[in-house]
């Protein structure tokens, strides 16, 4: 094959940093949003802002970590399955940020389909018995996101999707904890509704995160930022590429 001929894969460096062997954790968190910076309307629907390539990169997402992590609020609002079946590859492990034990007992994700579950909650109630709850009363600071990516890692879970919502993934960037942040923007001006990260107030631009961003561009117009929060300084890349699966 010449040269020519070679396929050229734009999406390796995208990915390339979960495919690499972890003895500690390893944190990717993922938001979709509008150009202004939204993530749902007024009434929280939010389900077709980043269209089919925005759900086929969210896809890729789970086949390569080990587990999946949401805020209940997601649960509640969109009763995902947090599987991989768009893209081919494994189904992660799941497991829901849940402290007072909202989730419908019949949600999507509690499905039995041979996946680790995981709830945080200091609720017994209810929990198919396959699903692991961790949360006793007495460890009240479970919900902290280091000792919630603590407990992940000790049960063999060292890469980790934060995927949702803004809140939880706002809570895992503000305690230092994630390594990547995947933005993907679509091209969609909403004018009102949930906005994205709600960080810590700065008091100056000096206290503002400045990640190494690499840009990509999906097929259907959609921007995906992948924001490199271990690493700083100008530059960054730029790299079109179509939504078809990997």
């Amino acid at each position: 094959m010449n040269r020519r001929e070679t396929p050229i894969d734009p999406l390796a460096g995208l990915y390339e940093p979960l495919l690499r062997p972890r003895a500690t954790p390893y944190v990717i968190a993922q938001l979709g949003q509008s150009l202004d910076g939204r993530i749902a309307t007024p009434t929280g629907k939010s389900r077709d802002i980043n269209g089919l390539s925005g759900l086929d990169h969210l896809h890729r997402l789970r086949a390569l970590v080990d587990v999946v992590v949401v805020g209940v609020g997601t649960v509640v609002a969109d009763n995902p399955r947090l599987t991989t079946r768009r893209v081919p590859g494994r189904s992660p492990a799941r497991a829901v940020i849940d402290r007072s034990g909202r989730s419908p007992r019949d949600a999507k994700w509690l499905d039995a389909d041979g996946c680790h579950r995981i709830v945080f909650t200091h609720n017994e109630a209810g929990w198919p018995e396959a699903v692991e709850r961790i949360g006793p009363p007495d460890e009240p600071d479970i919900f902290e996101p280091a000792k919630l990516v603590a407990a992940l890692a000790a049960r063999g879970h060292r890469t980790i999707l934060v995927e949702g919502g803004a809140s939880t993934v706002s809570r895992f960037i503000d305690a230092g904890l994630v390594d990547r942040l995947h933005v993907c923007v679509a091209p969609i001006i909403l004018g009102s509704g949930r906005p994205g990260l709600a960080l810590r107030p700065i008091d100056g631009l000096e206290g503002a995160l400045r990640p190494r961003v690499d840009t990509y561009l999906l097929d259907d117009g959609n921007i995906l930022c992948d924001c490199d929060l271990r690493g700083t300084g100008e530059g960054g890349t730029y790299v079109g590429f179509g939504s078809e699966p990997a």
